[in-house]
């Protein structure tokens, strides 16, 4: 069983080390402790990591890391950060949860993301604010700079990219977290919040069904298999969503597979929503 101080000190550097400033707010909310109780914990983790943290930042209201921020709890792994803030993590159980069972996760390789990008983006996404990144691309390998609103980290199942206003391209698009260069920089508010991103705020149907050309079994065994109700699955997701959440569903909407074992899944209200696919 897991140390509770050491999940209160891995608490305390995922936060400073991501989001770049933490306080007795964090520790309270998430172990429903007093605040004399957190600033013990920072305190303890300061005697225990000499150096990590520095003095308490009036003007900041937080614990600022210190640039030689030496890992003890965390990894390098942003995906860490990013599940627990969307609460996949397992460490976002209640404390002394008892209904857990044994399980294995498939590990995707980990991306090249660091707090310096990290930081800046958190902070653009609270105070809806405008930021400078430098982002590359395939097209564009060396990088380009532009400037972005963003507003929702998004979990693809592969990867975490990130939903924003791009003003270069006037309108809302999608950036892989991994591709930003350099330290991002934050510049003032924008208007161009989640509220007005109309694909984000869409909700669409896929309608799938079992490959017509299975056989009835196999038909059978994927209505099964997906818990189909009149041989369909609908799926409802966000407009901005649709094409990663058929990938991830395996559904090639530009060409059957030559096998439909392969295929197994078709669209079939593909006219209905194909101006939100890419």
């Amino acid at each position: 069983m897991e140390d509770p101080q050491q999940r209160r000190f891995w608490l305390i550097e995922l936060i400073a080390y991501w989001e770049g400033r933490l306080n007795t707010r964090h520790l309270r909310e998430f172990f429903g402790v007093t605040r004399q109780c957190a600033s013990k914990d920072i305190n303890d983790y300061r005697d225990i990591c000499p150096g990590n943290l520095r003095d308490y930042c009036p003007r900041e209201k937080g614990y600022i890391p210190s640039p030689d921020f030496q890992r003890h709890y965390i990894s390098t792994d942003v995906a860490e950060y990013l599940n627990w803030m969307a609460g996949l993590s397992a460490r976002a159980l209640p404390a002394g949860a008892t209904y857990s069972l044994p399980n294995c996760v498939l590990r995707h390789p980990a991306r090249n993301v660091t707090p310096q990008v990290m930081r800046p983006l958190v902070r653009a996404i609270r105070e809806g604010r405008r930021v400078e990144v430098d982002y590359g691309s395939i097209s564009n390998p060396n990088g380009e700079g532009r400037i972005i609103v963003p507003h929702t980290f998004v979990n693809t199942g592969l990867r975490w990219h990130l939903r924003a206003w791009c003003e270069k391209n006037r309108q809302y698009r999608d950036f892989v977290l991994s591709r930003f260069l350099g330290q991002p920089d934050v510049l003032d508010q924008s208007p161009h919040t989640a509220e007005a991103d109309i694909a984000w705020n869409t909700e669409i149907t896929l309608v799938l069904e079992p490959d017509t050309r299975l056989t009835p079994e196999k038909k059978a065994v994927l209505e099964h298999d997906y818990n189909m109700e009149g041989g369909q699955l609908c799926l409802k997701t966000r407009a901005a969503l649709a094409s990663y959440l058929l990938k991830e569903m395996q559904v090639n909407t530009k060409m059957l597979d030559g096998r439909p074992e392969a295929q197994q899944l078709v669209l079939v209200n593909e006219d209905d929503v194909k101006e939100w696919l890419f």
